[in-house]
């Protein structure tokens, strides 16, 4: 769907290098820069394999690994002449930074008034902490996420997976397409992308705004309630499982308390009424719970999936990937590779009627594709480009 979309990929860990993980999945030709020494820091991130990143053979999927050291004039000046023929470039450098080595989007617009630039950083580009580093884990702790996650007695608490990266890096992709349309439909000049790691996931956050702003209500750690659903919560079953259920429709609360053998409840204002079911919230999860308790997962189960009730197991990776939905769906895939001989990993996630994404490749070793896309792109010789590799500037 993205043939003849060629991007130039010079971030580095999650939020931004995802983006251009999404794109290559469609079709996207992703030139991946990294330092010479030691590439992206994905690579040394997480599980390890025999000396293996398992996470950047996923996010590095489907790019050509270019090395070029971006410290250097002339790595910044090769730097400038892919840029020049790339329709998208993205970068996660502090501004400063890129600015000093003249591979901000002001510079790169004066070679390619066409170039669509996205620059993630943990502040954005403005305002007064623009010039500082930030993680995910910053965005998550700002956003008003881990204040509002945990239980009510305990501290604010963070996900163990790159949440505010990945919620960063979805909203940079599709702020890249419409760019793109916005260039190719109306025959424009590109134009810069701003995207931080607080305000994407601050935007999910919604309902904590809402209600602040018309009732002054501050949103407080409850657990896995919410206090605008009843039913809704994790339930542990007779055999020590755990089901989780969302009454947030009210059609489906009322068929909860038929399932579980209280229909008295449903001609019962206090629970029939959603508003005045919120006023017992507590008493209508220890019902709840107290029915799922004396049942094992699979007797739940049949019982909520027979009743057309929101409920599902609550999973661990195991039971992911073992699903019947999940198998039939194909959600996760099987990739050779020549370091782990294979690797299963999520495929990619939209599903289009006439098009399919793919993941031909996992994350290259470092620098595989230098020589291919220097001489490829920009015409340089073998000469020319073992000068480079002697000078250590590729």
């Amino acid at each position: 769907m993205l043939e003849g979309i060629r991007v130039l990929d010079m971030a580095s860990l999650a939020a931004a290098p995802l983006a251009a993980t999404y794109l290559g999945e469609f079709g996207a030709d992703v030139i991946k820069i990294e330092q010479p020494q030691g590439g992206d820091p994905i690579r040394g991130w997480g599980v390890q394999k025999d000396g293996v990143g398992l996470m950047w053979k996923s996010v590095g999927r489907n790019k050509r690994s270019v090395t070029v050291d971006l410290r250097t004039p002339d790595g910044q000046a090769l730097v400038k002449r892919l840029a020049s023929v790339c329709d998208v470039v993205i970068a996660n450098t502090r501004p400063h930074t890129l600015t000093k080595w003249g591979l901000d989007y002001a510079a790169l617009r004066q070679l390619n008034p066409k170039v669509v630039m996205l620059h993630v950083t943990g502040f954005g580009l403005t305002g007064p902490k623009a010039s500082r580093p930030g993680f995910g884990t910053l965005g998550e702790a700002m956003s008003g996420f881990a204040h509002t996650t945990g239980e009510a007695d305990g501290p604010p608490t963070l996900p163990a997976f790159m949440l505010a990266d990945g919620v960063a890096s979805l909203n940079a992709a599709y702020s890249i397409m419409m760019a793109l349309y916005h260039r190719d439909v109306h025959d424009s000049d590109g134009q810069l992308i701003d995207i931080n790691l607080i305000d994407p996931l601050a935007r999910l956050l919604e309902q904590s705004l809402l209600a602040y702003d018309q009732t002054g209500a501050i949103a407080h750690r409850n657990g896995n309630r919410w206090d605008i659903s009843a039913p809704r919560n994790t339930y542990r079953t007779k055999d020590g499982k755990w089901l989780a259920m969302s009454g947030s429709a009210p059609t489906v609360a009322l068929r909860v308390f038929k399932a579980i053998g209280r229909s008295d409840l449903v001609s019962d204002p206090d629970f029939s009424d959603p508003q005045r079911r919120l006023k017992r919230l507590v008493e209508v999860d220890d019902i709840v719970a107290d029915w799922v308790a004396r049942q094992t997962l699979d007797e739940a189960m049949k019982v909520f999936e027979a009743e057309e009730i929101a409920a599902a197991p609550v999973y661990d990776i195991a039971g992911l990937v073992d699903d019947e939905q999940m198998k039939a769906r194909n959600v996760f895939v099987r990739i050779e590779d020549a370091q782990l001989d294979s690797l299963l990993v999520q495929a990619p996630v939209p599903r289009f009627s006439e098009s399919a994404g793919i993941v031909d490749s996992l994350g290259p070793t470092l620098g595989e594709h230098t020589s291919e896309v220097l001489t490829e792109l920009l015409g340089l010789t073998a000469p020319e480009i073992d000068d480079l590799r002697s000078r250590r500037i590729v």
